[in-house]
């Protein structure tokens, strides 16, 4: 049993509050969590000093776990540093940049409202181009899509390894996941292989590639004739620049032949599709 806290259960347990969730809102289940003197004993028998849970119950921004009796946060440092935001479910800041919305909006909600623009169906076949924490490749699993998820960062993937709400990633056998550069692998597939395409990528000025017409267009081959396509775009640079990036992307994917092609202002993306025979 992983145990994951946050301050609001860190705060819970320094208010006296003895049952707690720990799993993140995954469940609703709680767990009985014992005050012994100026520490805190919990189900699995760690034993966390009060300090601690006072440090923790400072920390809005960061997921904290218990492995092996030891209080660790949710985070990798490296060339850029990961965490784990105690969102509800949680979401990645990378370099302080959240990867999914959150302003009057869930990563939850924020997923749902994306796949619902191209809605996959049972026995349909689904890529993912960019997995994240993989809420869109779970997401499209529980509607009975099969689901391919590909993932560059590592990073990415040991935090989704360590996410409860990441689970079923691992677990799901409609899903599998590839560890690998969306620009390269894509071309690895058959032609026609897919009636859906999920294509979140991260923002142009980090990802130009992916928003290139040269990946458009391998887009374009992999998909079965009349399957859809969504495009998550924001627009990050029609705010602060007056560019307006869902223009620029919506003619490229007209030029490698989509039609269809249109906004969808709920989920700040592009929806397209690819013509039937």
């Amino acid at each position: 049993m992983m145990i994951y806290l946050t301050f609001r259960e860190a705060r819970a347990l320094l208010r006296g509050i003895e049952l707690i969730n720990v799993d993140l809102g995954k469940t609703k289940n709680m767990v009985r969590v014992i005050r012994v003197n100026n520490y805190y004993l919990f189900p699995d028998g760690s034993k966390v000093e009060r300090r601690i849970i006072e440090k923790i119950a400072e920390d809005e921004g960061t997921v904290y776990f218990i492995k092996d009796g030891e209080v660790f946060k949710a985070a990798i440092a490296g060339e850029h540093f990961y965490k784990l935001v105690p969102t509800i479910p949680p979401t990645i800041e990378i370099n302080g940049i959240r990867m999914h919305r959150t302003k009057d909006t869930d990563p939850m909600k924020d997923t749902i409202a994306k796949v619902n623009t191209v809605n996959p169906k049972k026995g349909e076949k689904v890529l993912d181009t960019c997995m994240g924490l993989g809420y869109t490749a779970i997401e499209s699993a529980k509607r009975g899509a099969t689901v391919i998820t590909i993932e560059k960062d590592p990073n990415v993937i040991e935090l989704a390894k360590i996410n409860p709400w990441s689970a079923e990633l691992f677990s799901n056998p409609r899903i599998k996941v590839i560890h690998g550069d969306s620009y390269e692998v894509i071309k690895e597939f058959n032609d026609e292989e897919f009636d859906v395409i999920i294509h979140d990528p991260p923002r142009f000025s980090l990802a130009g590639e992916l928003y290139s017409e040269e990946f458009y267009r391998e887009m374009y081959r992999v998909l079965k004739p009349g399957g859809r396509v969504f495009h998550y775009v924001g627009n990050p640079g029609k705010r602060y620049r007056r560019k307006d990036i869902q223009r620029g992307v919506m003619e490229r994917l007209r030029r490698v032949g989509f039609v269809g092609v249109k906004r969808s202002e709920e989920a700040l993306g592009i929806v397209a599709s690819k013509p039937g025979r």
